[in-house]
């Protein structure tokens, strides 16, 4: 897809032509056999689409001299046309389209969406449920994001470096925002579980990417070590209970046995590059919440004040509502739940009323201040606005145990 959009210059057109690919694919390849170069055939039957699409519209005429028509024009090779990956590495026109969906032209709201889709494959769907907002709402988004494109002529073309900065923003939140769809639905059920892991592991790809395009670049360093203290807990966020069924555990309460302690090491390697090179930035402090959790594995211990320090910090550059409550809890861990919950209950009611974690948050600290009347409600609400089953039965056994608790108890 980014071949084709990069070669075409066309984001619809060459999703158009790609999905008729796929669908003749779809058609021929269980009666004829996989091609032994199956990306290369779907790119000649897409281009061949594109040129027919072409035809139709009496532009390729008008474009005879235009370098990207040339490069698809039917060849005599294409029956047996060269392997795609060796000739052009899928990965590097992803970033290249990439930095195209971050072009100061496109709305900067709909840049890491355009990205999510146009390379990554996600619909508009998934990418709604990540930006809080309806599908009907994102899908035209999109499509107006694709018809700016089209309308203003912008130029498919890699950005001189000294445009770079301001386009690699987009690009790290567009590769973090893959991952953490994909870090949601890890070990789901069915296809769900597949697709999350392939997504998952592109996204690491493509940090690293990041990295080898923007060597320099602190926050792209403070990404991909972010990301591998995510990955390195991969295998320790379920466990199978005896009766078959996947249980979810918290952060704090994983075995540390099971994490990965050579990615906790490589991305304590990445994080201490990125702090030599003086720009601090959120995914640096994220990444350094992430490493103090993962001291845990040798002391034994959260250094929770220090988290909270860090969210600190976290805030003054990006005061996300994520961000905001991942303050709270560590405050009101540090210094009593008080603390933690006089912050959580300042936050606008419009932003949290209908946000998860924000009372799943709010019900473990109302269960250290030992209200647990309070704390049962708020799990209630939780779990009522929580899709995932594993968390919903994680919150289940808390709320059973919150039930179960004495009542007489003075609050804390």
């Amino acid at each position: 897809m980014a071949y084709l959009a990069w070669r075409w210059n066309d984001l619809a057109a060459a999703e158009d032509a790609l999905g008729d690919a796929l669908l003749k694919a779809l058609e021929r390849w269980p009666h004829d056999g996989v091609p032994r170069q199956p990306e290369a055939w779907l790119l000649t039957v897409a281009r061949r689409e594109l040129l027919q699409s072409a035809r139709h519209q009496g532009v390729v005429q008008r474009l005879a001299e235009d370098p990207a028509v040339r490069a698809l024009l039917p060849r005599e090779d294409d029956a047996a046309p060269e392997p795609f990956l060796v000739a052009n590495p899928i990965p590097d026109n992803r970033l290249r389209l990439m930095l195209v969906c971050a072009h100061p032209a496109i709305d900067r709201a709909v840049r890491t969406p355009l990205m999510l889709q146009t390379v990554l494959g996600l619909d508009a769907q998934r990418i709604a449920a990540a930006f809080l907002v309806s599908p009907t709402a994102m899908a035209q988004r999109l499509v107006r994001a694709k018809q700016k494109i089209a309308r203003a002529g912008i130029r498919f073309e890699e950005p001189d470096p000294a445009d770079l900065p301001e386009r690699t923003h987009a690009l790290l939140e567009a590769v973090y925002a893959a991952y953490g769809l994909a870090w949601e639905r890890l070990g789901a059920a069915g296809g769900e579980a597949a697709f999350s892991a392939e997504l998952a592991t592109e996204a690491l790809y493509l940090a690293e990417l990041c990295v080898a395009l923007l060597p320099a670049d602190a926050e792209a360093l403070g990404l991909w070590a972010l990301m591998l203290f995510c990955e390195s807990r991969r295998d320790a966020r379920f466990v199978t209970t005896p009766e078959g069924s996947e249980c979810f555990v918290p952060l704090h309460e994983q075995d540390t046995a099971r994490w990965d302690h050579a990615q906790i090491a490589r991305a304590n390697g990445l994080l201490r590059e990125a702090a030599k090179l003086g720009q601090i930035g959120p995914y640096q402090l994220e990444a350094a919440i992430q490493s103090a959790h993962a001291q845990r594995a040798i002391t034994g211990r959260v250094p929770w004040g220090g988290i909270a320090q860090l969210y600190e910090g976290l805030l003054q550059i990006a005061p996300t509502l994520g961000a905001r409550i991942g303050h709270a809890v560590a405050l009101g861990t540090a210094q009593g739940a008080v603390a933690g919950l006089e912050v959580l209950d300042a936050l606008p009611e419009t932003e949290v009323r209908n946000h998860a974690p924000w009372w799943v948050a709010r019900a473990h600290l109302l269960e250290q201040a030992r209200r647990w009347p309070e704390a049962s409600a708020a799990l209630r609400q939780g779990m009522g606005l929580t899709e995932d089953a594993r968390l919903r039965a994680h919150l289940w056994r808390k709320l059973q145990a919150l039930q179960a608790a004495p009542v007489t108890d003075t609050p804390a």
